[in-house]
């Protein structure tokens, strides 16, 4: 691993107006999808520069944003116009824009469970309904139900598919084969697909992910891609992210939408911080990556020896791990209340992304190995307690 990088650094952020550490003293957060690491110094340099101009104005989409974004997402196989990219402030308003614009109230809106439980605010405020294709789980791993997933799409009223690639919760990072398939399927019935690819970048260090819409002419003219820096470079606070649509027709509809939904204007900060993460941040990345793959393989063994009745689902993609705990708790929003009363570790409960995420936990390794290590700790008391509680010690 590049030693150039300080990923060891315990950074106290509490105070800060985190909302991941506004949490009580004791608590450790191991939750949200926000990482315990410093950015890329390359970016804190560009939004350094960008501060001490002192006059913080309206900002325009500048060229060099798309260019940013152009150059990157070539490497993974995906040549786009600039005129395809769409500025927006976060992916899940572009989500939320995309069911308002290419729906109507009263349609079905495809997820594949257990799925990031936002998506289903942004389906059913809206007055939609979310049609759930749960994947397959084999015990161990996830996969896709295609003869459920056909079924649902078929239905009249299904006019979107939101694809979730990387997979969040389950670190999935679809073959290019399945996304083909889904794409011949959501043509074949007239569903749009909007593929959220906010994870990409965080693969294992030799995995690479497939955009959707490079997979084939029918990906391309049928979708909305959205990607962002943000989980990647540990960004969420700037509020930008991307939306890229190939389709003309798609483009006008959502180009409209995500302007009077007023969601489509820079921040001063979020074009500097962007283009210096897709231009000067991949050394970073790259230690990052590796420092991650340590963090889960750290899990994975203190699973297997400390806490074998949980199971750690194998990943290919993101920070969160996907616990299965099964076992010990039929339900997991139980067992997490539990633990963060008894030992003040803060995991996400599974129930809300639906699917069989009731017997799952959701924990977040992006930290120190230090503070990892503490929240391991944490669990193994938490669920010990547990089990002596309920009188069901395995």
């Amino acid at each position: 691993m590049d030693n150039t990088f300080d990923f060891d650094t315990l950074h106290d952020r509490r105070g800060t107006g985190s909302l991941k550490w506004d949490v009580e003293e004791k608590e450790l957060p191991m939750w949200v999808a926000d990482m315990d690491f410093k950015t890329a110094p390359e970016i804190t340099e560009s939004l350094v520069k960008k501060a001490s101009e002192g006059i913080f104005g309206y900002s325009v989409v500048p060229g060099e944003w798309q260019e940013a974004i152009q150059n990157r997402w070539a490497k993974y196989g995906l040549a786009m116009e600039k005129e395809w990219l769409i500025f927006c402030i976060g992916v899940i308003p572009a989500v939320t824009c995309a069911v308002k614009r290419m729906t109507n109230v009263g349609d079905n809106v495809v997820v594949q469970t257990p799925v990031y439980g936002v998506f289903f605010n942004s389906i059913e405020n809206q007055g939609r309904h979310a049609l759930e294709n749960p994947l397959i789980y084999d015990g161990l791993r996830y996969s896709v139900d295609f003869a459920d997933l056909e079924k649902k799409l078929s239905h009249p009223l299904t006019t979107l598919m939101i694809l979730c690639n990387p997979q969040n919760p389950a670190g999935i990072v679809w073959s290019k084969e399945e996304l083909a398939r889904i794409g011949e399927l959501c043509k074949k019935y007239h569903v749009t697909v909007l593929s959220d690819e906010i994870h990409c970048e965080l693969t294992v260090p030799g995995v690479t992910y497939t955009p959707f819409a490079s997979v084939s002419e029918v990906c391309k003219n049928n979708s909305i891609t959205c990607i962002s820096a943000s989980k990647t470079f540990n960004l969420a606070g700037l509020q930008s992210a991307a939306v890229i649509i190939p389709d003309e027709r798609i483009r006008q509809i959502m180009n409209r939408g995500l302007n009077s939904d007023e969601v489509a204007e820079p921040n001063v900060f979020a074009m500097a911080g962007t283009i210096a993460a897709y231009t000067k941040g991949d050394a970073w990345l790259t230690a990052l990556r590796e420092y991650l793959f340590k963090n889960r393989k750290i899990v994975e063994e203190f699973l297997k020896k400390e806490l074998p009745q949980l199971v750690m689902t194998p990943q290919e993609a993101t920070y969160l791990l996907w616990i299965y705990v099964g076992n010990v708790a039929e339900d997991s929003g139980k067992l997490c209340d539990f633990i963060r009363k008894e030992t003040g570790l803060y995991m996400s409960k599974g129930e809300g992304f639906r699917g069989n995420g009731r017997l799952f936990v959701r924990l977040n390794i992006a930290c120190p190995k230090e503070r990892l290590l503490d929240g391991l700790a944490r669990l193994k008391k938490g669920v010990e307690l547990y089990l002596q509680q309920s009188g069901n010690r395995q």
